[in-house]
């Protein structure tokens, strides 16, 4: 997992280049924060892709544990992001649950 800080700051669009991502995304974020998570299915799908591109790395397995620590550091509700991130086929697990794959 990247370091949480700077994971952080880069969901928000935050990187020393500047916002990154689409605007959408980055008007979701106040002080490296997400403020809300979007209602619109649309809106929050381009969120969790963000989120999943940002916070996880490619060919990596994650604990639940791992996957709730990144999301903190974005929003409080880190087990809604994770039914989102799993439900959208953005990241997987076994039928266990053990553990989380970035999807790709």
């Amino acid at each position: 997992m990247r370091c949480p800080e700077a994971a952080a700051r880069e969901a928000a669009g935050m990187t020393d280049q500047g916002p990154s991502g689409s605007q959408g995304v980055a008007a979701l974020f106040s002080r490296g924060r997400l403020t809300a998570i979007p209602r619109k299915a649309a809106r929050r799908e381009q969120l969790l892709v963000h989120l999943t591109e940002t916070l996880f790395e490619r060919d990596r397995e994650y604990s639940e544990r791992e996957v709730n620590e990144a999301l903190l550091t974005v929003h409080e509700d880190c087990s809604a992001l994770r039914r989102y991130l799993v439900v959208a086929g953005l990241l997987t697990r076994p039928k266990d649950g053990s553990s989380y794959r970035r999807a790709g």
